[in-house]
């Protein structure tokens, strides 16, 4: 399996401790999971740990990342237009998000050191921002080709709509 990004490998079972939490086997895995399946929901990250820990339900992956989350160790992601929440461990390092509008993939978007002028307000009726996330809606590299594809075979088809069905895909 390769990491998701260059980054090194959390130790994490010294975040677990430092943020509270006891080591679990559950813990560890669904951290794991995540370094290497960035913006998964919690029925992903059960049915990739619950091969090795089978004694891991649905509902305590919920509670696994309930738990993550609440102390800072992963991130959620509620995405448009998504029912599920979406996590990831890049919890440290401000980003958006690309969302394919055919097949669901989400990309990370990285962000300026300095900001992006258009993420701050200029009138934000005394409200203090604490936050702010965009998701960028396109066509990944993967659903261009295969566009491209569906018209040299059938240049009188008109142009594909997104697939609004596919937007929970990944």
């Amino acid at each position: 399996m390769e990491q998701a990004t260059s980054r090194p490998v959390p130790a994490w079972a010294e975040r677990l401790r430092g943020a509270g939490l006891r080591v679990t086997a559950g813990r560890l895995a669904a951290l794991e999971y995540l370094e290497h399946h960035p913006h998964s929901s919690a029925v992903e990250i059960h049915a990739g740990i619950g091969q090795a820990l089978p004694s891991i339900t649905l509902q305590s992956a919920h509670n696994i990342v309930h738990d993550l989350q609440r102390r800072g160790l992963i991130r959620r992601i509620d995405l448009p237009d998504s029912a599920a929440a979406r996590y990831e461990t890049r919890v440290d390092e401000h980003h958006h998000h690309v969302q394919c509008v055919e097949c669901g993939l989400i990309e990370d978007v990285e962000v300026p050191a300095e900001g992006v002028p258009f993420l701050e307000p200029r009138m934000h009726h005394g409200v203090r921002i604490l936050d702010a996330e965009v998701t960028f809606k396109g066509l990944c590299a993967e659903c261009l080709a295969a566009r491209a594809d569906a018209r040299d075979e059938n240049p009188s088809q008109p142009p594909q709509q997104p697939h609004e069905e596919n937007m929970n895909v990944r």
